[in-house]
């Protein structure tokens, strides 16, 4: 009872933290524009989803590029995860995008998946990553969800993106090994030009070397999963 009672209130508490954005920009140490959603506040948020999913003014004018790329680090529903795991995504994952034109980051306070729609079309992005707090669990409370979206426009559908999930380290998906696997689906859909169900997950993390602090690069044993 006594366990049952912690992972409820560690996941209760991480629903309602805030996301400590200069906290982040120092964690990210990349130069980032910081957003609102529509929700006025953290009630409005987790009572009216859709509030999350649109901006509360228009993005800032100017910004739009000749970006192949853009990053979107969202708090979701679980701004504890953020901070556990988005800067050592982004850490791993940059050195692996060589070639990739990356607009400016971005930093949505109180979004949701689809805010990285209308910021990756205002940034003139062909593809958008938007990392987000996963809704917090019993078993987890700062797990990160990463989704993919080719061309990003209002209207797509959930069914047009890809995602990696249970980002988490040391006991879910490492962000290292999450790196390796956006860094793939990245790949291939700037091959295919599309996102979503039609993009087959076929890949094999035996064939992308894990990094341990420490240690030389190795060989994973075996593929991680997608959600």
């Amino acid at each position: 009872m006594l366990a049952f009672q912690l992972a409820h209130a560690r996941a209760r508490d991480a629903v309602h933290a805030d996301l400590d954005v200069q906290g982040l920009q120092d964690e990210i140490g990349m130069p980032s524009i910081v957003v609102h959603s529509a929700a006025p506040d953290r009630a409005a948020y987790l009572q009216n989803p859709e509030l999350g999913r649109r901006l509360e003014r228009e993005f800032p004018a100017g910004m739009q590029g000749e970006h192949d790329l853009a990053f979107v680090i969202a708090d979701g529903l679980s701004a504890t995860a953020v901070h556990a795991q988005a800067p050592m995504v982004l850490k791993a994952l940059t050195p692996r995008l060589t070639g990739w034109r990356i607009a400016p980051f971005v930093i949505a306070q109180q979004g949701r998946v689809a805010i990285g729609d209308l910021i990756g079309e205002a940034l003139g992005a062909r593809v958008v990553v938007v990392l987000i707090g996963e809704r917090p669990g019993l078993s987890a409370a700062d797990s990160l969800g990463a989704y993919i979206t080719w061309d990003p426009r209002t209207g797509r559908r959930d069914s047009e993106r890809n995602c990696v999930s249970n980002i988490r380290a040391p006991d879910g998906l490492s962000p290292d090994r999450a790196a390796n696997k956006i860094a793939w689906l990245l790949g291939e859909a700037r091959r295919l030009g599309f996102t979503g169900v039609e993009l087959k997950d076929r890949f094999d993390s035996s064939d992308y070397p894990v990094w341990i602090e420490g240690e030389e690069p190795s060989r994973a044993p075996s593929a991680n999963s997608v959600q």
